[in-house]
């Protein structure tokens, strides 16, 4: 299969540069893939699972939080808000922090904001906890 350059980075570093065959993500408008050859392209990254499958077949899973997606002129570049690999993810944490914001939506009384918020919290660490299955 045909491969392309793609650049994965968060604001703390790049986290990933190299060809893959495949990246597929969550953008804001529903799950997407990029394969070589895609046209010019550029979206809002969503909250979600996210996999790159490298030349070799090697397929690497990852949740992604957020963030922009470009492929220009055949090369790829992922800028994302949080970017953890599947290896990476602490589960225990994903666990408590899952429970804290279950236990906060349960208690109620919470303005817009703060539910707004909660529930955020609540999303990530169900992607976490998914990835790491």
């Amino acid at each position: 299969m045909r491969t392309f350059p793609i650049s994965i980075g968060t604001p703390d570093g790049l986290l990933f540069q190299g060809d893959a065959e495949r990246i597929v993500c969550r953008s804001i408008t529903g799950d997407l893939a990029i394969l070589a050859g895609h046209c010019n392209f550029c979206t809002a990254l969503g909250m979600g699972e996210a996999h790159l499958v490298l030349e070799d077949g090697t397929r690497r899973e990852a949740a992604c939080i957020g963030g922009m997606l470009t492929m220009m002129d055949g090369s790829c570049r992922l800028l994302a808000t949080t970017w953890e690999w599947k290896e990476d993810i602490d589960a225990e944490r994903a666990s408590r922090a899952k429970e804290r914001a279950s236990a906060k939506l349960a208690q109620g009384g919470l303005t817009d904001q703060e539910y707004k918020l909660v529930q955020a919290k609540l999303q990530r660490a169900l992607v976490r906890l998914s990835v790491k299955e």
